[in-house]
């Protein structure tokens, strides 16, 4: 197959070509093709799936087979022994073939998509964002690195990964395929991945990273909403979590005063919500939940109940409530900070 739209097309002589092993396709080497592609030198390349070394060897660029990991003769694989790789930064994932072509041509990508230099500032906080929050799981999956400590046994499965539905997509042990066949679904394969990988990207570029100025300027001015700076007011919804977790860290904002209660508009439902900030930006557990005779309380009962007017509701667990106005929901933070 010489390019993901035309499979069946004959190479043309003068194309580099991609190589990848044949058989059983995993998510690693179908985003690992699909990044290709969207690099200037690869981007009209075809592609061979293979695990024939010498068809391999006259490969322009070979991923997650082969033995050898070596930039200059482009070899990506991870399975050879005494492979340690990992992408840095913090990260001590070791790499699949998916995170060895993001760490070498990541930036390219990132900066094609957003017609920016490979060198600005936020093509290199959204390479390392997507790293951490897509590219890391692949890499771990495809290497059999547990999420956490094995002797804990999960409460629930998680099939809905991406790498589990890149793996659904091969073809049933019941089912009589040939070579074509496979070789089709791991286009399948790989548009999903890609794809979902872009959204990512279109999503942290242009909704992500505006975010973080608002969150700045809403922890720069929170005493102004309470002398306690305990309450952050955002005048429009942005997603605050992760942004506010880093900038305190870099504004080394003392304990006593993190904020404790997010307020902001809901503008679907023309209310707004007071939320209790978690722990951290992965748990579900509050710095100081909403109070807990108010949980699960609603409409008018939950404004006798509280004093305050116009109260929608409160979370049964009491990590967010919602109120008719802003000055409803100032109310229940300043009652909820002292209860």
């Amino acid at each position: 197959m010489s390019t993901e739209e035309h499979p069946s097309k004959k190479m043309k002589m003068d194309e580099k070509v991609i190589g990848t092993h044949n058989g059983t396709f995993h998510c690693d080497e179908a985003l690992a093709v699909f990044l290709l592609k969207r690099t200037k030198a690869y981007a009209e390349a075809g592609l061979k799936r293979t695990r024939d070394p010498a068809v391999l060897n006259t490969c322009d660029i070979v991923v997650d087979v082969g033995g050898v990991y070596d930039e200059v003769t482009q070899r990506f694989d991870h399975h050879q022994r005494g492979f340690e790789e990992v992408f840095g930064h913090g990260f001590t994932t070791k790499l699949s073939s998916a995170g060895l072509v993001y760490k070498h041509f990541g930036r390219e990508i990132i900066a094609n998509r957003l017609d920016a230099s490979p060198e600005a500032a936020k093509v290199e906080t959204l390479w390392l964002k997507l790293y951490k929050e897509f590219i890391e799981a692949i890499d771990a999956i495809d290497n059999g690195i547990s999420q956490y400590p094995t002797d804990l046994k999960p409460r629930y499965r998680v099939r809905t990964d991406v790498s589990s539905r890149v793996g659904f997509l091969n073809p049933r042990w019941t089912e009589s395929v040939d070579a074509q066949t496979v070789d089709a679904k791991f286009l399948q394969a790989s548009a999903l991945v890609g794809t979902e990988f872009l959204d990512r990207l279109d999503y942290y570029a242009n909704a992500w990273l505006p975010a973080r100025d608002l969150v700045l300027a809403g922890l720069n001015k929170r005493k102004e909403v309470d002398p306690s700076g305990r309450i952050i007011l955002f005048e429009q919804f942005a997603p605050w979590k992760e942004h506010l977790f880093e900038l305190e860290e870099n504004l080394a904002i003392p304990d006593a005063e993190k904020p404790i209660y997010v307020l902001y508009p809901d503008e679907t439902g023309n209310n707004w919500r007071i939320q209790a900030v978690p722990v951290d930006p992965e748990s579900f557990e509050s710095r100081k939940a909403l109070p807990e005779q108010w949980r699960g309380v609603r409409d008018d009962q939950l404004s006798q109940l509280s004093g305050v007017e116009g109260c929608i509701f409160v979370h049964a667990s009491g990590f967010i409530g919602g109120n008719k106005t802003k000055e409803g929901v100032l109310r229940m933070a300043d009652l909820a900070l002292n209860m």
